[in-house]
């Protein structure tokens, strides 16, 4: 494993005035590459310029009323004024609450409304968006439009300001411990999850993702292909990399995603470092990936579900990098992967990251010996690790089911060889992971329930060889109502409305009933089991 010094927590520290502006005392160093979705109209932004641009978003926002520790709804895609808007909260100590811009407005508002939020930085969908539900979340005060024009909004861009002075702003000394972001993460049994980080937490404890698994450095330019609503962006498209100095690389997302465009961009620009989920990469190497090499790469990683070992022996065959797994959640950083230094063992999520003491535990929280599954558990007692999260925001059960004893329970399950390898087996409860989107069944089946036609639902992952697992939507129809492949395609269409679209059911069962509990829960292991999960 390469050299690395765990990272420890100072009293103080704020991202943008500790890690941005002091990347931004040389003046040409870059900050950000942006290209349209053809791979044309480039430009670019310096450290100085985001710290220009930021400086002057955060002044704006502090003079519309929002005051220290005011959360604030960031959801803008692929633009600069997303890295922007970004810093800008964090210079202001204000907690950035991100949001894909896949949100509808009954998504938006539940998050306002349970995030308690005061602010909203959106782009000009999602300022049309936030506008059908505004009346109905009192609680909004500021109201900021990224890149465009709409009554009853404050402007800004990422673009510098021509001849405009730059305004006098106190950067807020904020404590390390101090909340910082909020992520909306998907539950099975209920609602979105609030995931609360703190300055520390992500903004300097992706140190160790920036470092050691993605392996950037000053020189590098470095194209992640998460959007940016999820916590992926936050790992390795904003902290991870401008901890280490290095450029970000931003294309705007096609309608639909092309391997064949992303060969071309790896080709066209001098890319070094690049992370992508599973899915792509198996896209990926059914091309022909000789005849378009990559002009600049040197390092891969990815990371949402397990990678096949025969995808990384492709790449590997094909362009000389070997794609290195990593295993973390949007509840921390970097928890294990496959570190430069140590032996690639494909299919695997690599060793513990330093910092993290990770075991693998049985159901009375006992650590099990190599090769015995269990529950991954990362130890929080007597010390706990810089890159965790604080707590689910509210929400005292899952905190009590989560935090067990002197352990932080993740959720998912694996075992570890005699090496220290470890080898992911499963989700322990009904998250779906599709194409590097966690999908919880609760917010489709709830979407489902809204169309008239359907009595009950039920939805679970099944496996696909392409996305790793697909929604899958098994159905209890209302009296008055037929199975039919036109009713399946349309309640695919309703969900596509009434969620985001990404969440809706790629395959749909009619069922004349569903399998429950003595005490009337749906048996959704039965159903998988049924579906060939």
């Amino acid at each position: 494993m390469a050299e690395f010094e765990v990272v420890r927590a100072p009293e103080k520290f704020n991202f943008a005035t500790d890690v941005v502006d002091r990347w931004a005392a040389d003046p040409l160093k870059t900050a950000l590459v942006w290209v349209d979705a053809e791979g044309r109209n480039e430009s670019r932004l310096s450290f100085d310029g985001i710290r220009t641009a930021s400086i002057r978003l955060a002044a704006g926002l502090q003079g519309s009323g929002l005051k220290r520790g005011d959360r604030v709804l960031v959801a803008i895609g692929r633009e600069p004024s997303w890295w922007v808007a970004m810093i800008a909260l964090i210079r202001a100590g204000l907690v950035a609450v991100p949001g894909t811009t896949l949100l509808t407005p009954k998504d938006l508002k539940f998050r306002i409304e349970l995030g308690k939020v005061r602010g909203a930085i959106v782009d000009a969908p999602g300022a049309e968006k936030i506008d059908t539900v505004r009346e109905s979340c009192p609680g909004l005060q500021s109201f900021f439009i990224a890149d465009g024009q709409r009554a009853g909004w404050s402007e800004f861009t990422a673009a510098p300001g021509e001849g405009e002075d730059v305004p006098e702003f106190d950067n807020v000394e904020t404590l390390a411990d101090e909340p910082c972001l909020i992520f909306f993460t998907s539950g099975t049994t209920g609602r979105p999850k609030m995931v609360l980080h703190t300055h520390a937490s992500y903004p300097l404890g992706h140190k160790t993702t920036g470092q050691l698994w993605l392996d950037l450095g000053p020189e590098d330019l470095h194209w992640n292909l998460s959007d940016t609503g999820w916590a992926k962006a936050a790992w390795s498209s904003l902290f991870g990399p401008w901890i280490q100095g290095a450029a970000v690389f931003v294309q705007q997302p096609t309608a639909k995603f092309d391997p064949q465009s992303t060969l071309q961009t790896l080709s066209k620009f001098p890319i070094t470092t690049f992370c992508a989920p599973p899915t792509v990469y198996r896209s990926l190497v059914t091309l022909d990936l000789e005849a378009t090499p990559a002009r600049a790469l040197r390092h891969a990683v990815a990371a949402g579900e397990p990678l096949n070992p025969e995808v990384i022996a492709r790449w590997k065959d094909a362009t000389g990098v070997t794609i290195r797994d990593g295993y973390g959640q949007t509840e921390t950083t970097i928890l294990a992967g496959n570190f430069l230094g140590r032996e690639v063992r494909p299919g695997s999520m690599g060793v513990s990251a330093p910092g993290y003491n990770i075991e693998i535990v049985d159901d009375d929280l006992r650590p099990l010996p190599a090769n015995a599954e269990g529950d991954i558990a990362v130890r929080v007692k007597p010390e706990r690790p810089l890159g965790l999260f604080v707590e689910y925001l509210d929400n005292e059960t899952e905190n009590a089911a989560k935090f067990r004893g002197d352990f932080y329970l993740t959720g998912d399950r694996a075992y570890r060889d005699e090496a220290g390898y470890l080898w992911f087996v499963g989700r322990s409860d009904d998250i779906i992971l599709s194409a590097g989107y966690r999908i919880g069944p609760f917010e489709v089946e709830s979407a489902l329930l809204e169309h008239p036609a359907v009595l009950e639902a039920a939805v679970v992952g099944v496996p696909d060889p392409e996305r790793y697992q697909i929604v899958k939507a098994f159905i209890v129809l209302n009296d008055g109502f037929k199975a039919s492949d036109e009713l399946a395609r349309e309640l695919q269409n309703h969900v596509k409305q009434a969620t985001a679209p990404y969440k809706y059911p790629r395959v749909v069962e009619f069922a004349e009933s569903l399998p429950k509990t003595i005490s009337g829960k749906i048996r959704r292991i039965q159903l998988r089991e049924s579906a060939g999960s």
